[in-house]
């Protein structure tokens, strides 16, 4: 064998070495379905058509019995279902890739849904609230045997559901699906409270009494849901970060001598991005400056998807920016 040969066979190693290598990786970036993220949609699915079909029967039931307190028991139970389909709908968006009218992908369709979803059950709150208070000024007969009843079989529903979601794993949607649940047994509770009082004593405010309270629990989630997908759709800051500290934080980066134009808003509603101009003091180190400032933003601040701009002077005086430290002397970091 000629040296010729054996240095091609030599250096054909190390570049069949370096394709395994790409494909191990390749391979672990996979988005397959993992064992686990079958196993919570399974468990959503399960769930959300129990929870909605009984939300279904306890509306009939309580317009059958004139019940309020099982009414706003039912609209509970609507917003249970709306949050076990909007976590369906995040697993099922998420797996889309982007394209080329949607650079971003489809996974705001969730905090759109969310948003939408809001807005009715705020309706539906005003709804039992006013229906609520013309009851106690003007009392109604109420079926509290089918209250009771209903109310009932909504409890071991709920019961059921959360047994379910409980077994879907470690899926971030299915536990925030299960908390939902969990809340609405009180709204069961509550319905059987008021089912149980009518038959045995035949106090009639009582329905009305527990529909406000139960109707406080609905107002009380549906605000903060209203609250959160507005601030993915105005691409706010993600309420678990801070605008002050990330841009300190990149200004002590060694290289950077300032940081502006920075903006952190949500591309869904579990993740975040960023963008900044970064004035750099060498030029040739960008590189590593801009590892660093990735590595950075991702260990510290759980950011992955991050724009960063060199820049070789200081900023245009007179542009508007946001001021997030007082400016401080030239050999100092600082954000402006």
């Amino acid at each position: 064998m000629t040296a010729q040969h054996r240095h091609s066979r030599a250096g054909a190693a190390p570049q069949a070495r370096r394709e395994r290598e790409v494909d191990v990786v390749a391979h672990t970036h996979s988005h397959a379905p993992s064992g686990s993220d079958a196993s919570a949609r399974q468990a959503l699915t399960r769930a959300l058509i129990l929870t909605g079909a009984f939300a279904l029967i306890e509306v009939a039931g309580a317009w059958l019995a004139g019940s309020l307190a099982l009414l706003s028991d039912a609209g509970h139970m609507f917003t249970d279902t709306a949050a076990l389909g909007l976590a369906l709908l995040a697993q099922w968006m998420a797996r889309r890739p982007p394209s080329r009218r949607a650079s971003y992908g489809y996974a705001r369709a969730e905090v759109l849904a969310a948003f939408i979803n809001a807005l009715a059950l705020l309706a539906l709150v005003v709804f039992i609230a006013i229906e609520a208070v013309r009851r106690l000024l003007a009392p109604q007969p109420v079926a509290g045997g089918a209250v009771l009843a209903i109310a009932f079989v909504g409890l071991i529903v709920n019961l059921i559901s959360a047994w379910m979601l409980s077994r879907a794993g470690a899926s971030l949607n299915a536990r925030s699906a299960l908390l939902h649940v969990l809340s609405d047994l009180l709204g069961s509770v509550a319905a059987i409270v008021a089912g149980a009082v009518i038959v045995f004593t035949g106090w009639m405010p009582i329905d009305p009494i527990l529909s406000l309270a139960v109707s406080l629990l609905i107002l009380r989630s549906t605000w903060r849901l209203l609250a959160q997908s507005t601030g993915v759709l105005m691409e706010g800051v993600p309420a678990h970060l801070s605008y002050e500290e990330i841009g300190r934080a990149l200004a002590r980066v060694p290289g950077i001598a300032a940081i502006h134009d920075l903006h952190v808003w949500h591309m869904t509603s579990d993740r975040a991005a960023l963008s900044a101009h970064v004035l750099i003091r060498e030029p040739s180190e960008w590189p590593q400056t801009l590892a660093a400032a990735q590595r950075l933003l991702a260990e510290r601040f759980g950011i992955d998807h991050v724009t960063l701009q060199p820049d070789w002077r200081t900023s245009v005086p007179g542009k508007r920016v946001i001021p997030v430290t007082p400016v401080s002397t030239e050999d100092k970091p600082h954000l402006h």
